[in-house]
């Protein structure tokens, strides 16, 4: 195998690494759905990708109106995915593994 190939797989395999791990780290700590996940990186393939709706190298600058479309909805659909799952962990309901949801009991009640 020759170096510049090996170089290249370890420098795209490092990247791979360090996307999964703040990856795991926003869901952990921002407490993000998986589907609010794939919907952000739906978003920045789109974002990166050369085929567009609207190209840019048509129509200048009125060309990024659906890419801020996409990055618009994909933000407010995060946040309120981020806000419902604050409103009913603070309602008392679990939704914790696999998407099982159960209620919190009052262990003095017990």
């Amino acid at each position: 195998m020759p170096d510049w190939l090996r170089t290249t797989l370890l420098i795209v395999g490092v990247l791979g690494l360090l996307v999964v791990m703040v990856l795991g780290y926003v869901m952990w700590r921002y407490r993000i759905p998986p589907r609010g996940l794939i919907a952000m990186g739906a978003a920045a393939v789109y974002l990166v990708l050369p085929i567009d709706v609207v190209p840019e190298a048509v129509l200048g600058p009125l060309g990024l109106v659906d890419d801020a479309g996409v990055t618009t909805a994909v933000v407010l659909f995060v946040y309120k995915l981020v806000k419902a799952h604050r409103i009913l962990s603070d309602g008392g309901v679990d939704l914790g593994r696999l998407g099982r949801r159960t209620l919190h009991r009052d262990r003095d009640s017990a």
